[in-house]
């Protein structure tokens, strides 16, 4: 019988040059660890609005307390529209700022009815034109709740682009543009929930877990990369 060879090592990943190519390295990397779902619990394009808005300064974990509740009162954006304001707050007080909020959901709920009839447009124009909403907001609700690729760009997609040497600024509008311009279309969406949840779970602010990254051999900024000794101090 011969003797089989013995098993070779597949050759380690070549490390990408550029920031297209950390982008798309990237993109591969956690499409194997993160399923690339949005973490707010919902039913259609207006639950998934309404909870967005409600997300800023709080958790996801914390939205998803009060919006079955908060749905179950006011199903629809006429019903939001025309919700008491002390009763709409009471709803909403475990997520913050709940007076600004309840302002701008009631808000929100008279321009859907005014504007489009009660229903949630599917263009980014229209949704940043309505209170409370955003390019963050309008991509997650254009591509969690409608399909239509987007790249919704928070605080921790803003650090990790930072980190992986995707990008040099912190403005969330030139993130999009340029991060947008590395990957197909397809991708923009998965790879922005991607991040975020990486971002949640792994690459933690202020206590990165690089050893668990699937991207810790070649991110400029891991922890864990080989590093250069320091020169021996000189004897005295």
């Amino acid at each position: 019988m011969l003797a089989m060879p013995p098993a070779v090592a597949p050759p380690p990943t070549p490390r990408p040059r550029t920031a297209a190519g950390r982008a798309r390295a990237a993109a591969r990397a956690l499409r194997a660890v993160h399923p690339g779902r949005c973490a707010l619990r919902h039913d259609g394009p207006f639950q998934l609005l309404v909870a967005t808005v409600l997300s800023a300064q709080t958790t996801d974990v914390r939205v998803n307390q009060v919006t079955p509740h908060l749905f179950a009162r006011y199903p629809t954006a006429r019903a939001l529209a025309e919700a008491d304001s002390s009763e709409l707050e009471d709803l909403i007080h475990p997520t913050g700022f709940f007076r600004a909020k309840a302002r701008s959901l009631t808000a929100l709920g008279r321009q859907l009815v005014e504007r489009h009839g009660g229903q949630v447009p599917a263009d980014m124009t229209a949704l940043v034109r309505l209170r409370g909403v955003g390019r963050k907001t309008a991509n997650v609700v254009l591509g969690v709740g409608f399909g239509i690729p987007g790249l919704a760009v928070d605080t921790h997609v803003t650090r990790l682009a930072t980190l992986l040497g995707l990008v040099t600024t912190r403005d969330p509008v030139l993130i999009e543009s340029a991060v947008c311009r590395m990957l197909p279309r397809a991708e923009w969406t998965g790879f922005g929930l991607r991040l975020i949840e990486h971002g949640r779970t792994v690459c933690v602010a202020n206590r990165p877990r690089c050893p668990l990254c699937p991207m810790a051999t070649w991110c400029p900024s891991s922890t864990t990369r080989r590093r250069r000794p320091a020169a021996p101090r000189p004897r005295r």
